[in-house]
Parts: C-alpha cells; sequence; structure tokens
C-alpha cells in the first residue's frame, strides 16, 4: 500500500487543520483555557509573586545582581539630569534663566528637601524607585505639598503592600474599586485607599482594617502596563522565578552531596567471628570510628570495609546550569553574560551583540521612567517653586518656557572606541548625526563639554601653552577618505 493512501484511509472524517496550539488532547490537558482579565490574572498571585520575588532578591545571588543591574544601567552614578533648554524669542538659549532652574532643582534635590522623611536625596529616591518596582512590580510615590522646607514640596515612598489587593467593590456613582484603587468608569483612578498599617508588620488592628483616603492627583503609581485594563503590576523577574528558586535549591543540593563526597564514607561491616570494638560508641550505643587524613586502621579479623563514595558534582551540573540561566536572562531581557558574569567561550562579535541588545532594553527603561516619573515631580516642583517664590528671578508667567526640560539619562562607553570613532566622526562629516546625538549616547551634554573645552584653552592661553592641535583620528580619516 502506497504511503499517500494509508493516510487518506486513516484520516478522521469532518476535521480540519486548524490551531495546535488551541486543541484540547492528553499533551495539552494541563494547560489553561480560561481567559480571565489582567486583574483577575494579578488578584489572586499578587501576594505570593511579590513576596517570593523579595526572597529571592535577599537570598538569590542571580535575582540580587538583576537588581544591582537595574539601577547601575538605568539609573546610574548620577541619575537621570534635568537639563533646562529654554530658549529666548532670537532662539538662543537662556543661559541664565536655564541656570537659575538647573540650580534651584539642585537644592531641591538634596536629602533635607527631597524626601519627606529628610533621609533619602533624589538619586537615592530614583534608585530606590527602579529597584522596588523592578522587584514588587510597582511603587508608591505620594507627592507632599506643603512639606517643611523652602520650596514646599517633598517626596514619600510607598510600599504596594498598602493597597489592599483584596478590596473590590462597587461604589455609589458608578465608582468601583479594584485592588485598592478607586477608577471611575473610564478606568481612571480617582483615589487610592491606603493600608493605615503595613500588613506584614507584627501587630494587630483593632476593629479590623483601616484605609487613609489619598487623591490620585498626589500620588504617582508606577508600573509598567501590558494589557488594557491593568491596575497592578507583577514583579518583573515573574517568569523567571520558578528557575531562579529551583537553580539555587539545585546548587544547595549539589553542594551538600560534594561536602559528603570529599568526605570518603565507608561502613565496617562484620564477616564472622568478633565483633568489631570501634573508638567509642554514639548516644544510641553504636560503634563509631574517627578517620584523619593520612592515617590508616588495622581492621580485627572478621571485620570487611564497605565505601561509601558518591561521585558529586556531577559532570552534567556546569551545562545544567548554564542553560538554565541562559533561560533565566531571557525571561529578564538581560544577555547570559552579563547575568552570570560568565566571559568564557565568547568573542568580541558575539559579546558586542549582546551589550548592544541589552542597551537598548536599559534605553527604553529609561524612557519610560522619564515619561511617568521625573517630568511628573517636576512639573509639581516647579509650579510649586514659583508659588513659594524660590525662582524669584523668573516671573511665574514663564512657567511653561521652562515645562519641557531635557532629560539626560546615563550613557555608555563604546564597545570598540576607535571604530565606533570613526563612524560617529563619518557620520557627523556626512550630516547624519550630529555633536549632541554623539555626546548623549554617552551620557554628556554638549554645552558642558563646549564650556569645559573653552576653559581648558582659556587657561592653557592664560600660562603660555599651546594645545591646539589635529585630532590624530580626524587627520588619518581625511587620509582615508581622500585615497
Amino acid at each position: 500500500m502506497k504511503l499517500f493512501d494509508f493516510f487518506k484511509r486513516n484520516k478522521k472524517p469532518g476535521r480540519k487543520r486548524s490551531y495546535d496550539a488551541g486543541a484540547i488532547n492528553r499533551l495539552l490537558n494541563n494547560w489553561t483555557t480560561t481567559p480571565k482579565t489582567a486583574d483577575e490574572a494579578i488578584r489572586g498571585n499578587l501576594r505570593n509573586l511579590r513576596a517570593r520575588s523579595r526572597d529571592l532578591s535577599r537570598n538569590n545571588d542571580y535575582a540580587k545582581k538583576y537588581a544591582e543591574m537595574v539601577k547601575t544601567h538605568v539609573i546610574g552614578a548620577n541619575g537621570i539630569v534635568m537639563q533646562s533648554k529654554a530658549k529666548r524669542p532670537n532662539g538662543q538659549f537662556d543661559r541664565l534663566d536655564n541656570d537659575v532652574i538647573e540650580g534651584a532643582w539642585k537644592l531641591w534635590g538634596k536629602k533635607t528637601n527631597c524626601s519627606v522623611n529628610g533621609k533619602l536625596t533624589w538619586i537615592d529616591i530614583q534608585r530606590c524607585v527602579m529597584e522596588t518596582v523592578s522587584r514588587d512590580g510597582e511603587i508608591l510615590v505620594r507627592k507632599i505639598r506643603g512639606a517643611d522646607n523652602p520650596f514646599g514640596f517633598a517626596l514619600q515612598l510607598i510600599e504596594c503592600d498598602h493597597l489592599d489587593e483584596d478590596l473590590n467593590k462597587d461604589l455609589q456613582g458608578g465608582n468601583r474599586i479594584k485592588m485598592g484603587i478607586e477608577i471611575n468608569q473610564w478606568e481612571r483612578p480617582v483615589n487610592y485607599w491606603l493600608l493605615q498599617n503595613h500588613p506584614g508588620e507584627n501587630t494587630t488592628s483593632l476593629f479590623g482594617k483601616h484605609y487613609n483616603l489619598v487623591p490620585a492627583d498626589d500620588m504617582i503609581h508606577l508600573f509598567i502596563t501590558n494589557r488594557p485594563g491593568q491596575t497592578r503590576g507583577v514583579p518583573w523577574i515573574t517568569t523567571a522565578m520558578t528557575r531562579l528558586h529551583q537553580i539555587g535549591e539545585y546548587e544547595e543540593a549539589e553542594c551538600v552531596a560534594a561536602r559528603v563526597a570529599a568526605c570518603k564514607m565507608g561502613f565496617f561491616r562484620p564477616d564472622s567471628g568478633e565483633g568489631y570494638l570501634g573508638d567509642d560508641v554514639d548516644s544510641l550505643g553504636n560503634t563509631v570510628s574517627e578517620a584523619a587524613p593520612g592515617t590508616m586502621e588495622l581492621l580485627p579479623p572478621g571485620m570487611e570495609f564497605d565505601s561509601f563514595d558518591p561521585t558529586h558534582p556531577s559532570g552534567n551540573f556546569a551545562p545544567f546550569v548554564k542553560s538554565t540561566l541562559r533561560g533565566i536572562a531571557s525571561g529578564l531581557n538581560v544577555s547570559y553574560n552579563s547575568l552570570a558574569s560568565d566571559l568564557e567561550g565568547v568573542n568580541f562579535s558575539s559579546i558586542r551583540s549582546g551589550v548592544l541588545e541589552e542597551r537598548q532594553n536599559w534605553r527604553v527603561l529609561q524612557s519610560w521612567l522619564i515619561e511617568h516619573f521625573h517630568q511628573e515631580v517636576y512639573l509639581e516642583w516647579l509650579r510649586l517653586a514659583f508659588i513659594n517664590g524660590q525662582l524669584a528671578s523668573i516671573p511665574q508667567q514663564r512657567f511653561e518656557k521652562f515645562a519641557n526640560p531635557k532629560w539626560q539619562p546615563r550613557g555608555w562607553d563604546w564597545v570598540d572606541p576607535l571604530k565606533d570613532s570613526k563612524a560617529n566622526l563619518q557620520e557627523i562629516q556626512m550630516g547624519t548625526k550630529s555633536r549632541s546625538d554623539v555626546l548623549s549616547e554617552r551620557g554628556k551634554d554638549i554645552e558642558e563639554v563646549f564650556e569645559q573645552l573653552k576653559a581648558e584653552t582659556d587657561m592653557a592661553e592664560a600660562v603660555g601653552i599651546d594645545i591646539s592641535s589635529i585630532n590624530p583620528i580626524i587627520e588619518e580619516t581625511s587620509n582615508e577618505q581622500s585615497n
């Protein structure tokens, strides 16, 4: 019988091939087919996800490394810097007023002004916000107007445990409370119902739970929205949490097994005749014998020694760990080499490709944080700074002029400095890239660089030193192009 005829005769009638992933069969019967809303999928798991994510960040090396990577690459050493770029009607930068704005912003960023508890600077808050959002999935930042500082404005960081995910009900007037957040018919937040006490505190509240009602205008609720209608955020390591936990348990088991294997233990088994007396007895009366490195013991007649020699760690340990970490790195959207600190067997091209792709992810997070956090904080600060007279030299009517500053996040050094510099130089000469773009990619401001260059030149001229020279890269590139 031909193969075609066999399949034709055994084909089930009335069935058309559709999507295999939607089929229900013995191989897929444990795969969920219940389409829940975003909030329903989150509500029953949020507390466990948050608790387990925090535990991993405390006790798992790779989870801790990821949290540090988020802070380091998104915020950096100097934070995301505000640069006032307001212009005069003639199109020139208003340097005098810009310096006033930037100076006042830096003054507010001191810990005595910026945080309501007087403990965190503006850079500290940026780092804490970024780490908390990545670990817990969300954070609440309350805008405190009338704070005890010259600007009358400060920030309060609140963990999202204060938002009770079990608080869900309909209110009169059409509003609803979803997991502690009151929303209107358009799902716009109206109020935040905050628990007075952190649910993790070892305290007992009388008469049940007590809530503080905070208007949405006073609150910044930071989380990444993955689905329409989503009210709360989930930890960023959610998809990698199972692997992170299992790899930690596996490494511990292998470590214990390796310690046991290193002991080279064994058992004394009587064959015939008189029993073995040993060196001592344990609490249960069993005969025991102590072993020391480099020593041998003569067994009495009738005794045999059975060795117990487990072989750990096994040869599959390293490949298994590496394979698992690659899956974890994919779930965290970082390169395996960065997460595992493993540069074994990589070449320049592969490491460059991984680094460049990873940096694009950090830039996406920087843009998200600027839009949803930095800009909102700045606008509220600017309004109250005008009201409280901290910008007295600038009329309040110019609020809109300074409402859209430039936010300069941290940049990165070039992977291959010489080649990248030549490529940037060629793009500048062709007019497809500006010097501002090149400096911005490295986290620098062109105005500051030009001011520093001018200051160096003036200083050199004042002491009679000629530092003017031709850039060898420019000269080499020009020669290459002329040839």
